[in-house]
């Protein structure tokens, strides 16, 4: 399974982006299918924390300092996870790295993209 990450960029406090993840080399019914897509970030200096998350069949988690300002949503057709983030604040700055998990418990990882909020 591969995830193509895209999205990121520079915005001013209040503004808002969307991050895409695009999955490849996942089928439907085999060990590769994948259950939970998600959005990580890591700021410099911190840990890498998880966003959100979404199932395949729509459930999402998000961390509390997101909620209400980022949706994560999913095209399951297409394999691909979005982010959409509005509202957003100079602590959001950090690379967000998009994750998959299979049924079988298989994780993997996209290419990180970088979030830059300016005040």
């Amino acid at each position: 399974v591969q995830l193509q990450a895209s999205g990121g960029g520079l915005v001013q406090a209040g503004g808002s982006l969307r991050l895409s993840c695009a999955a490849s080399g996942t089928t439907s019914g085999s060990i590769f299918s994948i259950n939970v897509m998600g959005w990580y970030r890591q700021a410099p200096g911190k840990q890498r924390e998880l966003v959100a998350a979404i199932t395949s069949g729509g459930s999402t988690n998000y961390v509390d300092s997101v909620k209400g300002r980022f949706t994560i949503s999913r095209d399951n057709a297409k394999n691909t996870a979005y982010l959409q983030m509005n509202s957003l604040k100079p602590e959001d700055t950090a690379v967000y790295y998009c994750n998959a998990v299979t049924r079988v418990g298989l994780t993997f990882w996209g290419q990180g993209t970088l979030v830059t909020v300016s005040s």
